[in-house]
């Protein structure tokens, strides 16, 4: 799980990462045969089977910045991503953050752009990065259908993946995710749910040198249940 790629002098929530620090951890799993992709071809792979050498990658928020500095990156190390976006925030920040730096986010052509490139999946993190356990009806079903909708039309394509903002969940944010229409969708820690809808994955962060990849690899792996479930 990544979020911004770009100057960590002002990181007060550890979203960011230096371009060279995450050129240096993708070419880590190159070396022990990994290739990243993006979730939904992970899923696929293992519905059938197979993907032991794949790794998914995300990248929250849809910062500029991922265009910018991500995607050159990904494509130098012939990987792909799935890229958490905002509708409702099209070409806006990330206000949501009381702390640290204005961040700029896609608008639609930069989203476009990077829906366009090889390997790289759109996702819905949302309509405006609200806390879907505490949404009433209403905003539960804009944050997820409507985003859906937008980003469908936006992209000219299906989008399958959800990611939850702030990475919390309920039963009830997953059954409206679930009815939204999507595929999957992505936590941190779920802590009791399970499933698709319901995927854990493992903050990736500028302090991530390849001794503490390692052990976050060995830690998600004994800590993952099967995707049953939710």
């Amino acid at each position: 799980m990544y979020h911004s790629v770009g100057d960590c002098s002002d990181d007060p929530y550890r979203i960011t990462v230096s371009p060279e620090r995450l050129d240096a951890q993708l070419g880590w799993l190159r070396r022990r045969g990994l290739r990243g992709v993006g979730v939904a071809e992970l899923l696929a792979a293992r519905a059938r089977g197979e993907g032991a050498d794949l790794v998914g990658l995300t990248f929250d928020d849809g910062y500029t910045d991922f265009v910018e500095a991500a995607l050159p990156r990904l494509r130098a190390h012939g990987f792909g991503a799935t890229l958490f976006v905002l509708p409702g925030r099209l070409g806006g920040e990330n206000a949501w953050d009381p702390l640290g730096p204005r961040k700029p986010l896609l608008d639609a052509e930069g989203i476009r752009e990077a829906a366009a490139t090889e390997g790289v999946e759109i996702g819905s993190h949302g309509l405006t990065h609200v806390d879907l356990t505490k949404a009433d009806d209403a905003t539960l079903r804009a944050e997820t259908a409507e985003s859906r909708a937008l980003l469908s039309e936006l992209t000219g394509a299906p989008v399958q993946g959800f990611c939850y903002p702030y990475g919390t969940l309920d039963q009830r944010a997953a059954d409206a995710v679930r009815d939204a229409g999507y595929a999957y969708a992505c936590a941190i820690d779920p802590g009791p749910l399970n499933g698709p809808f319901a995927l854990p994955r493992v903050h990736i962060g500028e302090e991530d040198t390849a001794v503490r990849l390692l052990l976050k690899r060995k830690l998600h792996r004994w800590r993952r249940r099967p995707v049953e479930g939710v």
